[in-house]
């Protein structure tokens, strides 16, 4: 990978890290679609890659805030999640294998759809999703964060219609991330797939991880967070678009 490959890698890593820290998601999404789009890195590489990072964020983003956790809401998502991942790490390999353009579309698709559900506020529900409904939305994310270690879009829309504090949102997502992109790294591990490339990728990454974490904990934006995320993901959008156009 050359010096513009890289430079697009670390800068998307900052720039989600600290995004995530900010408002609890988003990470994941923004290297796989600001990466994705340059097509500099295979996906395989990429989303291994991202699992890895965003273990690191999570961990430190969590860190003294577990009080906070839904633990109701937390367990029937990972009851959905977890089969789901093995399945997402599956179609993607298969894909990327027999069917890149048909990879591309789906990636396409999610970046823009997932940004248009992102910029959108969630009304929120009058009650907690009964559990039937929290699994559901698990398994649909579990298998979007096992194909592109980026559930962001389902997991925060989901999470966000709930009735609960802000601070018990963010702390359920990003234990939900935790569970998720460390579930993914055993899975792809036993693959095979955990190459020098990818701890390459994940090494260099981390100091700038532990950077953006750092400041979106201690430097939060003078922007109210639905503006910034509405920024963030208006510029995901242009990039879904673009994969799409790029694919067609």
């Amino acid at each position: 990978m050359d010096t513009v490959g890289w430079f697009v890698f670390l800068g998307s890593v900052l720039l989600g890290s600290y995004v995530q820290a900010v408002t609890g998601f988003a990470m994941g999404m923004i290297v796989i679609a600001v990466v994705g789009a340059s097509e500099l890195i295979a996906l395989p590489v990429l989303t291994a890659a991202a699992s890895l990072i965003t273990m690191v964020n999570v961990a430190l983003a969590v860190k003294g805030r577990l009080h906070q956790l839904h633990r109701p809401l937390f367990i029937w998502l990972a009851a959905g999640q977890l089969p789901a991942i093995w399945v997402g790490v599956w179609l993607l390999t298969v894909l990327e294998r027999d069917a890149q353009t048909v990879l591309q579309l789906l990636l396409g698709a999610f970046i823009t759809l997932g940004s248009l559900s992102m910029m959108l506020r969630p009304s929120p529900l009058a009650k907690i999703s009964p559990p039937w409904a929290t699994w559901i939305a698990g398994f649909i994310g579990g298998l979007i964060g096992g194909m592109f270690s980026a559930s962001g879009p389902i997991m925060g829309w989901f999470n966000y219609r709930q009735p609960l504090q802000l601070a018990q949102i963010r702390t359920t997502l990003l234990c939900v991330f935790a569970l998720s992109t460390s579930t993914r790294t055993v899975v792809v591990g036993s693959q095979g797939g955990l190459t020098q490339d990818v701890w390459l990728l994940a090494g260099f990454a981390l100091p700038l991880v532990i950077l953006g974490t750092w400041a979106g904990r201690e430097l939060p934006p003078a922007v109210a967070d639905a503006t910034l995320k509405r920024i963030a993901f208006g510029l995901l959008l242009v990039m879904g678009i673009w994969i799409l156009a790029t694919a067609v």
